[in-house]
């Protein structure tokens, strides 16, 4: 505990409280990469509150703007939507894309190539 101010390690405990992330699995997230040698503890806390409020304006998002909202559910459609129909959330298409059946896949993918043969 510090002179100069007494009540850090309760600070530091209520701030940990204020995150509902695992910080053991968002500091190994962080260790992955090749880059980090060592983490802050001020920055684990922050990337990991910064990560809880990106995921919930996502999920507020897609939850406001989508059909879900009659029916009190968020689904992955629901994500996937405002992956692609917001620009803020437009980075997310490649890990958010929206679902499609084999058969639909299948027809585009052979009128691609008929399209590809007529050139």
């Amino acid at each position: 505990m510090s002179l100069n101010n007494p009540d850090k390690a309760e600070q530091g405990s209520s701030s940990k409280k204020n995150i509902s992330l695992p910080i053991s699995r968002v500091r190994l997230i962080m260790k992955s990469s090749p880059n980090v040698s060592s983490i802050n503890q001020d920055a684990l806390f922050l990337t990991t509150k910064a990560t809880e409020l990106f995921v919930q304006h996502l999920a507020l998002s897609a939850f406001s703007n989508g059909p879900g909202r009659e029916t009190s559910t968020l689904s992955y459609s629901d994500l996937a939507n405002a992956a692609e129909e917001t620009e803020t959330f437009h980075f997310l298409t490649d890990i958010l894309p929206k679902k499609i059946l084999a058969r639909d896949y299948f027809k585009s993918l052979q009128q691609m190539q008929e399209e590809d043969a007529d050139c």
